[in-house]
Order: C-alpha cells, then structure tokens, then sequence
C-alpha cells in the first residue's frame, strides 16, 4: 500500500498490492501534509484501486481491480465499485449502491441507496464540451433506481426512484419514478410486470 497525506482506516481491512490511498489533488500539490481519504471497517480494495485525498467511503466497502475514486467523494456503507470504474470527484454514491464494472461517474453526480448501475454505463456532465468555465452538472440517480448495460446518461439528466433504464439506452431527459426508459434516445414506457418484485 502506498499512502499519501493522513489517512483515516478502519479495522478488519483487505487491502491488495498495489494499492494506493490517499492521492493528493491538484489543490494539495506542493503541501507537506494534508488529510488523506476515510474507509470504513470490513472493506476491501482490490489491486490497482487509487483512492485519492478528502474521500470518505463508509462501512463493508469493495473495490474491483483498477478503480480510481477522485478527491471530495462520499461514499455509504456496503457499496461496491466494479473493476476499471473511475469516480471523477464532487459526487456522492448512497448505501448499498452497486457500480458493476467500466462504469463512468462524471463530478458533480450524486447516485441514491439501493442503486444499481450496469457495466459499461457512462454518466456525462458536460453538454457541449468543451466548453471553458461551462457548469458541469451530473445526473442524478435516485434510490433503488436501475441501469442496465451499456447505457449513456446526459448531464443534469435525473433518474426517478424505482426507475429502470433498459440496456443500450441513451437518456436525454428525466425519467419519472417507476418508469421504463428504453432506446436512443430513450423513451417512457410503464414498467414491466414483475420488474420490481425484486428483494433488493
């Protein structure tokens, strides 16, 4: 494990080589000292994870292979990060929330509990990029809402809860709470019986 500035562990960690905790970010560059990122008890972080400085991730956390979460992120309890994704800063992840692998999470996102985000899913935050100074504005996933594979989701773009994007789908507009949102771009249809009879 390679740590940087003054991290906070809890107990009963698993932690693979290489590993590395608490990266400066750009405002940290030049300081000798500097608070590092928190990790909850019981959690695991499997090799190439790079957690940067003033990150807090809770409780029971996993990481896959290759995942790099940006300073000022705040993570919940008992969420777990599929190998090759990248958590790009200034976003908030909720409890329980499930990123499978080669997912995007751009700044500025906040994702709900209970949340579960298919691989390969990409979140943008920039409009018309690039723009300079443009307000970059993530989407928002709200609780227990599902994403399936493969799907691109624009800025600002909020996810209702309860809601199902269908895979492949590119979503350019809100979707209400328990609602199908399906194609590119994506459309609304009610719910498929049965699709939230799950237990989760």
């Amino acid at each position: 494990m390679q740590p940087y500035g003054t991290n906070k562990l809890g107990q009963n960690l698993t932690i693979f080589e290489p590993v590395i905790l608490g990266f400066p970010a750009r405002y940290h560059l030049g300081m000798e000292s500097y608070t590092g990122c928190t990790i909850g008890d019981n959690s695991t972080l499997r090799p190439g994870t790079t957690i940067y400085a003033d990150v807090t991730i809770g409780e029971s956390f996993s990481s896959g292979h290759n995942v790099m979460i940006r300073e000022q992120t705040i993570i919940g309890n008992q969420v777990s990060i599929g190998t090759g994704s990248i958590i790009e800063g200034y976003s908030t992840i909720g409890n329980r929330a499930n990123l499978q692998s080669l997912v995007y999470i751009p700044t500025n996102t906040t994702i709900g509990d209970d949340v579960f985000i298919g691989p390969n899913t990409v979140l943008t935050n920039d409009r018309y990029p690039p723009k300079k100074d443009a307000l970059m504005e993530g989407p928002v996933i709200y609780r227990r809402a599902r994403i399936g594979a493969n799907v691109t989701i624009l800025p600002g773009v909020r996810i209702g809860e309860n809601a199902l994007v269908a895979a492949g789908s590119v979503v350019t507009k809100d979707v209400p709470p328990e609602m199908l949102a399906i194609g590119s771009p994506a459309r609304h249809k009610p719910l498929p019986v049965g699709a939230n009879d799950s237990n989760r």
